[in-house]
């Protein structure tokens, strides 16, 4: 099964309905100057994309930017797995031919870059005289490393360029900064009743305190352009799979995900819309195999190709006009679940990713690599967890149920 099952042509008409929803005429609202660049990273999606709005309304032109970190296709530091599956990358490369084809649409165009970003964006500010860099704001410690490296090596642009110069080219006014913006959750971070150092370690009642306490925001709307684009010799191509040193897979058994904010489009239209599943959403969301038991959102959610917040007016909209019940709650309660676990990576760092969690617990876990072996590839002997991890290893993909 293609998720969505969409066909090329449907899944274009839909994205371009849908994005039809979100366009608002107000050239009067771009008061900037100068080029902006928009740097890609997890937010690799148009519509409701606060990134990309706000480099659109503080500059001339805007330059998006997406960097082939070599560091997404190491290794792993314990046991050496791979960072990022064929699979995945294929994905990812749909994903980045699909925003390029949509930023060209609009009067824009996407700089495939390869290499690391520290590096890469520093000397294109350069080059096109840029006061600042707009990126959506993670919260892991290696994204937040590279976060810092960008604007470290920004501010340090400026003042080697000042050198020699007169002081006020050393102020901070003349700094060009990185601007970080919150973006991947339902709930905004500024929006949450408690600062995320004091979120409570239950999800219950972090669910109740914001469904009380907070709203959720309405989704950023876009021009229908967002040109001029600034003058590039070269914009680079989306890379074939080969080239980042991983051999294409073919999906032939299970679900084959197509990447890109078009088919994430596809897909709310085609659950919600076309095959009216929200509506029984809880009472199915548990199966295990098949395209239709649940939404299958969350590969396009982790890459940012849609929102939850557009998830979110999705659902109302369908409240309206066809019915409210417990399954069209429920969509939005397991949206809740994934913003609880994004603010708690804040409050809890990398004891997330460690063997003891955030608690600490105590485990003396078996050092055996035959069994590991065996639970790796399906061959265990256990036949409902060998069918999960097959699927796993054959799909990138694995019901909710069978993780747990």
């Amino acid at each position: 099964h293609k998720v969505p099952g969409h066909s090329p042509g449907e899944m274009e008409l839909v994205s371009g309905q849908t994005f039809a929803r979100y366009v608002f005429d107000g050239m009067s609202q771009r008061r900037g100057e100068g080029v902006a660049i928009v740097w890609f990273r997890n937010d690799l999606r148009i519509l409701d994309n606060e990134v990309l709005f706000k480099a659109w309304a503080s500059s001339e032109m805007v330059l998006p930017v997406y960097c082939f970190d070599p560091r997404h296709f190491g290794s792993t530091y314990h046991f050496g797995f791979p960072k990022t599956g064929a699979l995945r990358a294929q994905f990812l490369v749909e994903c980045l031919s699909d925003l390029k084809m949509n930023l060209i649409k609009r009067g824009l165009d996407l700089l495939i870059q390869h290499g690391k970003p520290e590096e890469i964006l520093p000397s294109l500010a350069k080059a096109y005289g840029v006061s600042k860099v707009y990126a959506q704001k993670e919260t892991c410690s290696e994204e937040v490393y590279v976060e810092r490296l960008v604007s470290k090596n920004l501010r340090n642009l400026n003042l080697h360029s000042a050198e020699g110069s007169s002081a006020k080219k050393n102020s901070t006014d003349e700094t060009t900064k990185l601007e970080l913006i919150w973006g991947s959750t339902l709930y905004h971070i500024d929006d949450l009743p408690v600062n995320c150092s004091s979120i409570h370690d239950v999800y219950t009642q972090f669910r109740k305190s914001v469904e009380t306490s907070s709203r959720i925001r309405s989704c950023v709307k876009l021009p229908q352009s967002l040109g001029p684009k600034p003058l590039v010799e070269d914009w680079g191509g989306v890379p074939e799979i080969s080239s980042l040193g991983l051999k294409l897979e073919k999906v032939n058994k299970g679900l084959a995900f197509v990447g890109g904010e078009s088919a994430a489009l596809s897909r709310v239209h085609e659950y919600f819309w076309k095959k009216d599943l929200l509506r029984t959403y809880k009472v199915t969301r548990n199966g295990m195999l098949g395209p239709d038991y649940s939404t299958k959102f969350s590969a396009w959610l982790a890459s940012g190709s849609v929102s939850p917040r557009f998830i979110h007016e999705e659902v109302k909209r369908y409240e309206k006009q066809r019915v409210a019940n417990d399954s069209t709650y429920w969509v939005l309660f397991e949206l809740i679940w994934r913003d609880y676990f994004r603010f708690l990576s804040i409050k809890q760092g990398n004891s997330l990713f460690q063997p003891g969690g955030p608690r600490n617990v105590e485990i003396h876990w078996r050092q055996d690599q035959a069994l590991f072996d065996a639970w790796r590839k399906g061959e265990t002997g256990y036949p409902l967890v060998d069918a999960n991890m097959i699927e796993l290893s054959t799909t990138g993909f694995m019901s909710n149920r069978g993780r747990q």
